[in-house]
C-alpha cells in the first residue's frame, strides 16, 4: 500500500488479510518486535499493548478504514486474525448502505 492510496481520502474497502498485514505492520512498529514475532491467533493483550497504545492502533486504522473504531472491539475480537475479519465486514456494510437513503 503506497502512502498516496491511504492519504488520499479515498474509501476504499481492505481485505481482511490486508487489515491484518496493516494491524501486525503497526503492531510490531509499537513494540519494537520484527512483524514475524506477531502472532495473529495470539490475544492482543499478550504482547503487552497499554490502552494508549490501543487508542494510537484505533486512531491510525480509523485514518485507514474510514470510519470510527470502538476501543470495544479489541475486546470482542482479541486477535489480529479476528478483528482483521471483524473490520474487513464492517468495511464491506458500510460500502453497501452508502447509498441507502
Amino acid at each position: 500500500m503506497s502512502q498516496s492510496v491511504i492519504n488520499s481520502g479515498v474509501k476504499r474497502s481492505y481485505t481482511a488479510e490486508e487489515i491484518q498485514a496493516w494491524l501486525v505492520s503497526n503492531i510490531s512498529e509499537m513494540l519494537g518486535v520484527e512483524p514475524n514475532e506477531i502472532d495473529i491467533q495470539e490475544p492482543l493483550d499478550s504482547y503487552g499493548l497499554d490502552s494508549a497504545q490501543g487508542m494510537v492502533l484505533a486512531s491510525r486504522a480509523e485514518k485507514l478504514l474510514g470510519f470510527k473504531l470502538s476501543l470495544i472491539l479489541l475486546w470482542h475480537y482479541p486477535t489480529i486474525e479476528m478483528l482483521s475479519k471483524r473490520l474487513a465486514e464492517e468495511l464491506a456494510d458500510s460500502d453497501s448502505e452508502i447509498f441507502e437513503i
